[in-house]
């Protein structure tokens, strides 16, 4: 078992949120030097970190806790009427695994995607080297889903297996397709393949309640959410 107490954390200097206007965050985030194994991931998710590249970190804000980690049981996941639907809407796509790349197809569709549906944010404008930076990384536990209709790239799912469920770290989809909800299905996808294989269940990140962003996140239920460092379900 790892012996967290050895890790070094490093808090970073109050900034702009990226999520709640007129917000000062800071984050906690785990030494660069400490390599990232799966046993220390799987520890520190428990704990409510996330990885973005070569980081894991979590919000450590001293005047706001709006930062809530969520995560999906995947043995207890019912999906929706309309969840079912979109899992139907989808069933004729094929998924593969592959280890994290840049192709011109998978950056191509990414820079679909960031343009489209993240044009505020702080990944825009998209480049090579900042997906590089973000998502690519040549680490046995992370992997890219593709989703194909008859060879077409429909979209991606970047997940992190870890030994006590799937890390739903980035999706990212053609925005031509609406009615295929696919970021929604890449998520049930997750939550079954989760089940499938025996993991307790997907990661999903911070759930803000002022951020309307985040509100998808609350349509999975059960949901298990980290409050005062207790995961605690919202059924």
């Amino acid at each position: 078992m790892t012996n967290l107490a050895h890790l070094k954390f490093y808090a970073t200097h109050p900034h702009a949120c990226s999520y709640l206007e007129n917000e000062r965050a800071t984050t906690l985030f785990l030494d660069p030097q400490t390599p990232i194994d799966v046993e220390t991931y799987s520890h520190l998710s428990e704990l409510g970190f996330r990885r973005s590249g070569d980081h894991l970190y979590r919000p450590h804000c001293q005047a706001c806790s709006a930062c809530i980690a969520s995560r999906i049981p995947a043995a207890d996941f019912s999906p929706s009427r309309q969840q079912k639907r979109i899992i139907k809407r989808n069933a004729d796509l094929q998924v593969t695994a592959h280890p994290p790349r840049v192709t011109d197809e998978i950056y191509q569709l990414y820079a679909r995607y960031i343009e489209s549906r993240h044009a505020d944010g702080d990944m825009y404008p998209p480049t090579r080297e900042q997906f590089g930076s973000f998502l690519v990384r040549d680490w046995p536990f992370s992997l890219f889903y593709e989703f194909r209709l008859d060879g077409q790239l429909l979209a991606v799912a970047v997940t992190d297996h870890m030994h006590n469920g799937l890390s739903a770290v980035y999706t990212f989809f053609d925005p031509q397709y609406p009615r295929r909800s696919l970021g929604r299905f890449a998520i049930l996808w997750q939550v079954a393949e989760a089940r499938r294989t025996g993991l307790q269940g997907v990661y999903l990140g911070y759930w803000i309640k002022n951020c309307r962003k985040m509100s998808y996140k609350t349509e999975y239920r059960p949901l298990e959410m980290l409050v005062n460092q207790r995961w605690m379900r919202v059924n």
